[in-house]
């Protein structure tokens, strides 16, 4: 992925090394996993930024950031400056003024609008401040646990998470958002799939429209998203926690589904080919 020529986006805020407290330690195994099915790209809902985080713990000192993590940092900030741009142009053609969101790197934990974020829940956009957090240490963990390593696997993180803002912007997340408490918990969990593969399916459609601009896609990037989709499917996590799957806890769609509405977005390069909501077959 060729990012050289694009300048770091100015809505970034760093909060690494600031303090604070920890919260609460994920275990191994089907805890952790739970927590990543329920917010891994993502939209991590403020109950259950409250249950992880500022449950005990004292203050933690937090080591300098390693070549590794800046190398990280200006990935981020250079992917969300072409979000920006990417997302502009798209919204003028639709009618509409794009405002960007913020983007906050922690460590450990942090303080957002939606409550309290450990770095065990990992990346997820709050609506109430129109917010990405990302704690960097995920990378590693989207690495070394799931098996997708590749600048353009973390780029996907970041785009996912910029369509969840895109759709606030669009309002095209008011379905889920009117049947909470008004449906059962399985179909309030299926509007959920909806609304994370119309994440990925925005998320393609960025790839598709800044390798249409600047040609930035390097062999083998698309595979890169496509070994990260897989990863984190609800099928995928679920059958490494615990050997079986549960369709109606899903709430963001099996590797297939996730790289299927990825690819459609980047195939398409139309946004009206991305309403899953009205979509027969996810």
């Amino acid at each position: 992925m060729k990012l050289d020529d694009l300048e770091e986006s100015q809505n970034v805020e760093d909060r690494r090394g600031s303090g604070g407290r920890r919260g609460a330690a994920l275990g191994g195994g089907i805890g952790t996993i739970v927590v990543l099915v329920a917010v891994l790209f993502f939209g991590a809902p403020k109950e259950l930024l409250e249950l992880v985080g500022g449950q005990g713990g004292g203050p933690v000192a937090t080591a300098p950031a390693s070549p590794e993590d800046e190398q990280l940092a200006v990935l981020v900030k250079k992917v969300l400056r072409s979000t920006e741009i990417v997302w502009a142009a798209e919204f003028e053609h639709l009618g509409h003024r794009y405002e960007p969101p913020h983007l906050v790197i922690f460590s450990d934990q942090a303080q957002t609008g939606c409550g309290t974020a450990d770095s065990g829940v990992g990346p997820f956009y709050c609506p109430s401040d129109q917010t990405v957090y990302i704690d960097l240490s995920f990378y590693r963990e989207l690495k070394q646990r799931f098996g997708a390593p590749g600048d353009f696997a973390q780029a996907y993180v970041i785009a996912h998470e910029i369509g969840h803002h895109v759709q606030h912007e669009l309002g095209l997340s008011r379905p889920l958002d009117e049947a909470r408490g008004r449906v059962s918990k399985a179909q309030e969990n299926a509007l959920s799939v909806r609304l994370e593969l119309q994440a990925d399916f925005l998320a393609g459609l960025w790839a598709r429209k800044q390798n249409d601009q600047s040609h930035f896609l390097e062999p083998g990037d698309i595979e890169e998203a496509m070994r990260a989709a897989k990863a984190i499917g609800d099928d995928a996590l679920q059958r490494q926690a615990t050997g079986h799957v549960v369709p109606d806890s899903f709430t963001h769609g099996t590797s297939q589904q996730r790289m299927r509405w990825f690819m459609k977005g980047y195939q398409s390069g139309d946004i009206r080919q991305g309403d899953t909501f009205n979509a027969r077959d996810l």
